[in-house]
């Protein structure tokens, strides 16, 4: 009796919404090193109530990913949450770990091609790695996701961090990750792009 009653409640949650957005991404989506309630992606779904958008955000993103590990688990998260638009906010990690560059694109290509399969509307976000790698492998390694994002059709944020990785003030110690002051710069920066995925007729009311 108790599971019929967990599949009718889960049947009813997912009827109360009419769309899905599915966060694939590594730390800087994860909210690490700051309250999770106070992380750019619960501020996101906030915006979108808000904003009279009906729809659920799935926030998938762990500490650590890179694009091989999103490439493995992506498939089941698109069978469970059949979401209508992905997010992909990663690479940094592959970057900072000195990954081969074509590694790199060929799985970023794989994960907009896994959510494009599965009816999924997909927008990527750029990603730059520190300048000491040198100029020849950082350079390279932001201009892939522009090059992904042409290859495969899907928008794409240009530099996620922009806003906020030059102001200290914005900063955690580690100089890596945004604190939780950043977090509604990084929404603001993802917003404009994500809006135009969002059709009108999936606005409640």
């Amino acid at each position: 009796m108790s599971s019929l009653f967990g599949i009718i409640l889960l049947l009813v949650s997912s009827l109360a919404w009419s769309g899905t957005v599915l966060v694939m991404g590594d730390s800087l989506s994860a909210a690490y090193g700051i309250p999770k309630d106070r992380g750019w992606v619960t501020l996101l779904e906030q915006r979108l109530n808000d904003s009279q958008f009906d729809y659920q955000v799935v926030n998938a993103s762990i500490s650590g990913e890179t694009t091989h590990g999103g490439i493995t688990r992506l498939p089941a998260l698109l069978d469970q949450y059949q979401p209508d638009i992905v997010l992909l906010e990663l690479g940094a990690n592959d970057g900072l770990r000195g990954a081969p560059l074509p590694v790199i694109k060929n799985n970023l290509s794989q994960l907009v091609s896994q959510s494009q399969s599965a009816g999924a509307r997909v927008l990527l976000l750029e990603m730059r790695i520190p300048p000491n790698y040198g100029p020849r492998y950082s350079d390279g390694f932001s201009g892939l996701f522009a090059q992904v994002a042409e290859q495969r059709g899907v928008p794409m944020v240009p530099f996620f961090m922009a806003s906020v990785v030059l102001q200290p003030q914005l900063m955690q110690a580690d100089g890596l990750h945004p604190n939780a002051q950043a977090q509604p710069e990084l929404l603001d920066q993802v917003w404009p792009f994500l809006k135009r995925l969002l059709p009108p007729q999936n606005q409640a009311g």
